[in-house]
C-alpha cells in the first residue's frame, strides 16, 4: 500500500479547499483536522470526508464567509452561532477559547449551534492534553437520525459521539466513542463495498437484528443499535440522551427545530486540574490507573491491556515517520475534485 507524507496530504487538502473558496485560515484548519484523523487511524473521519466537504461548499451548504456570532457570554460559558461555517475551524477556535478561560476560571465551556460537520473528535484532544488540561467534546447532528432509542425501531439520534482526553506523565488517554455500536461513516463504506459487519449491529425496519448495512438505505430504513446492542443498549441510549442534553439542550437549538442540512451542534469543555487537586496530583492518579490497566492479566487471545488512544498515538508516530496509509476509497473519490480544481496529486513516499 502506498503511503504519503502527512505534510503533503495537508498541502493537498488545503489546496483543494482553498481553490473551492475557503479562506486560508479555514482551509488550513480543516486540512489539519482531517489529516490528523487519518494519522490516528480514524479513516472514516479523516480525508474520507474531504470530497463530501467539497461538495457541500459547491452547493453552498458549508459557508465560506461570515464569522462566529456570540449569542451568550459569561465568564466561563459561551454560546456561539457557527453560521454553518466549517466545523473543524469552529471547533479549533472553541477549544482555544475554552482553554484560555479555563486557565482563569478552572473550567470553561463553549457550545456551538449551526456548525457544519466537525470530523474526528479525537483530533482535537492532544492540543489540550499537551498543555495539561482535560478536554471533553460531544456533538450531535439534528439534520439526520439513524439510531433508535433502546427498544425502539425508528431512528431518533445520530451516533452522537463523545470524547475525552486527559494527561498522564506519558502519552495522554484519548477516548473517542459513540453512543451507538457503529457509525454512519462505517455503515456507508461497507454498504458501498457490498460488505457486512462482523456482528448484527443494526436493526431492519421491523426490528430484526442484522449485520447488513443495506438496511439503513432501504425504504423504510433500518437503524443502528445503541452501544450495548440488544442486550445492554440502554447504556448507549443513556449516553445519547446525555449527548443531546449537552449539545442541542445547552445550545437551545437541535432536533426540535427545522433541519438546516448536514452539520453539528457542539459541546466543548476544558478543565484545568490545577484549579482542583492540582496537575501533579491529577497525573499521579492518572498514572496509577494507567499502570493498573496495563499490568492487568489479559484474557485468552489478548496480547495485553491497552489504554484508549494508545494504539492511535503509536500509529500516529509511525505514520509521521513513514507516511500515511490511506483507505483505498479515499483518493479515487478525490480524483474528480483534483482535476476540476487543478490541484496536483500528493507525491507518495
Amino acid at each position: 500500500m502506498r503511503t504519503y507524507p502527512a505534510d503533503a496530504l495537508r498541502g493537498f487538502a488545503f489546496a483543494l479547499l482553498a481553490r473551492a473558496g475557503l479562506p486560508e485560515d479555514r482551509a488550513r484548519a480543516v486540512a489539519e483536522v482531517l489529516v490528523e484523523g487519518d494519522l490516528l487511524g480514524h479513516d472514516t473521519h479523516g480525508l474520507a470526508l474531504l470530497a463530501p466537504y467539497l461538495a457541500e461548499i459547491e452547493r453552498g451548504a458549508m459557508a465560506v464567509s461570515g464569522d462566529i456570532v456570540v449569542l451568550s457570554e459569561r465568564a466561563a460559558a459561551l454560546l456561539w452561532d457557527g453560521g454553518r461555517l466549517p466545523g473543524p475551524w469552529l471547533t479549533q477556535r472553541a477549544v482555544d477559547a475554552a482553554l484560555e478561560r479555563a486557565r482563569i476560571y478552572g473550567t470553561a465551556t463553549v457550545v456551538i449551534r449551526r456548525s457544519h460537520h466537525i470530523a474526528c473528535l479525537a483530533a482535537y484532544l492532544r492540543h489540550a492534553t499537551e498543555q495539561g488540561f482535560v478536554l471533553l467534546l460531544a456533538c450531535s447532528d439534528a439534520n439526520s437520525a439513524s439510531v433508535a432509542p433502546f427498544g425502539g425501531t425508528r431512528a431518533v439520534f445520530t451516533p452522537d459521539p463523545l470524547a475525552i482526553g486527559f494527561p498522564t506523565s506519558g502519552d495522554p488517554v484519548l477516548v473517542d466513542v459513540s453512543a451507538s455500536v457503529t457509525t454512519n461513516g462505517m455503515s456507508a463504506r461497507l454498504h458501498k463495498a457490498g460488505g457486512r459487519f462482523a456482528h448484527p449491529w443494526l436493526l431492519d425496519a421491523s426490528g430484526k437484528a442484522t449485520d447488513d448495512p443495506a438496511v439503513l438505505f432501504a425504504e423504510p430504513p433500518g437503524t443502528i443499535l445503541p452501544l450495548g446492542g440488544l442486550e445492554a443498549g440502554h447504556k448507549g441510549y443513556g449516553l445519547a440522551l446525555l449527548n443531546e442534553a449537552l449539545t442541542g439542550g445547552l445550545a437551545g437549538f437541535g432536533r426540535a427545530d427545522p433541519k438546516q442540512g448536514w452539520g453539528a451542534t457542539v459541546f466543548v469543555q476544558a478543565i484545568d486540574p490545577e484549579a482542583f487537586g492540582g496537575r501533579e496530583a491529577f497525573v499521579r492518579q492518572a498514572d496509577f490507573i494507567a499502570a493498573q490497566c496495563r499490568a492487568n492479566p489479559p484474557r485468552e487471545g489478548v496480547d495485553g491491556v491497552r489504554l484508549p488512544g494508545e494504539r492511535a498515538l503509536a500509529r500516529r508516530r509511525e505514520q509521521l515517520a513513514h507516511g500515511v496509509r490511506l483507505h483505498e476509497a479515499i483518493l479515487p473519490a478525490l480524483e474528480p475534485w483534483a482535476k476540476r480544481l487543478q490541484v496536483a496529486w500528493p507525491a507518495a513516499d
